[in-house]
């Protein structure tokens, strides 16, 4: 999927300006962003403020770390498993 040409703090501005009371065809005009690319955005994004975004990236941040780990990990128990064979 091609990344959005917004960055999150834009797309949660244009949310809130929508629920303020303008009018979705203008803000899709200034933002430059089809009416359906609006609604995806508005599913992803309905309920998150500034805070909740920092907050996903960095949960988003932490996992990628994990399973770096979890995958170094697991290849290092195979290796291991694989000398114990061949020892037997």
């Amino acid at each position: 999927m091609r990344p959005s040409k917004l960055s999150e703090v834009q797309i949660i501005k244009l949310l809130k300006e929508v629920d303020a009371g303008r009018e979705i065809n203008d803000v899709c005009r200034d933002y430059g962003i089809s009416r359906s690319s609006f609604y995806r955005l508005q599913a992803q994004y309905k309920d998150m403020t500034a805070s909740d975004l920092s907050r996903l990236k960095d949960l988003e941040k932490e996992n990628r770390r994990l399973k770096k780990m979890f995958a170094e990990t697991s290849l290092q128990n195979e290796i291991l498993k694989e000398i114990i064979e061949k020892k037997l």
